[in-house]
């Protein structure tokens, strides 16, 4: 190459290797607003039955939200809360007695809440999120194991970014206090909990 080709590439070089510079520069993003859509979420628990088999049960009321940034995959807060009232396992006698105080104690304790403290990722698209949990006034951490199964624009209906998740964990129930007939065996300990559910993204300080 002689000197005056030599001349001219070099500032067109220097141009090129700010434009891949400023191209390959991440991507700035911020946690973006979530409200779950209680018409579509489902959170089943199951617990043993004097070790014969599972008893199954949800509850039918839900509200929550939460922030996430999925370019960096950072999930910054959030709260979920149930009703207490509103749990159902198909037998009305057995749900009367897992409003009392016996169990959820709904007259004194209308609400349980998890609260977000921490969040990890474990691959692609999963993670663990770390929370609070309160029943029957005490709370305690938890760990859920949350799978992200899709995130992109709903097709029908309200036609806003979306994300879909399931998540599953598992606790004891005597860790809060409520201790009713584990000693005997009648009631089993351990409670499964797995949950499905779609969240609307909303527009930036739709909550704190």
């Amino acid at each position: 190459m002689n000197t005056i080709h030599r001349t001219a590439a070099a500032p067109l070089a220097g141009l090129l290797g700010a434009f891949v510079t400023f191209t390959a520069a991440p991507v700035l993003a911020e946690p973006q607003a979530y409200v779950i859509d209680d018409e579509h979420f489902s959170m089943n628990f199951e617990i043993q039955h004097i070790g014969y088999a599972p008893v199954m049960g949800m509850f039918r009321e839900v509200e929550g939200q939460f922030k996430y940034d999925e370019a960096n995959r950072e999930l910054p807060s959030g709260q979920l809360t149930f009703k207490s009232k509103s749990v159902f396992t198909n037998h009305e006698k057995r749900d009367d007695h897992l409003r009392e105080d016996d169990f959820l104690d709904s007259g004194k304790f209308p609400d349980i809440t998890f609260t977000i403290t921490d969040f990890e990722t474990t691959g692609e698209n999963t993670g663990v999120v770390t929370g609070d949990l309160t029943l029957l006034g005490q709370t305690r951490p938890v760990d859920v194991n949350v799978t992200l199964n899709k995130s992109e624009v709903y097709p029908i209906g309200h036609e806003e970014y979306t994300l879909g998740l399931t998540a599953e964990t598992s606790l004891k129930r005597s860790d809060w206090g409520m201790t009713y007939a584990v000693e005997n065996g009648l009631v089993g300990d351990e409670v499964k909990l797995r949950f499905g559910f779609e969240a609307i993204k909303k527009s930036d300080g739709w909550f704190d």
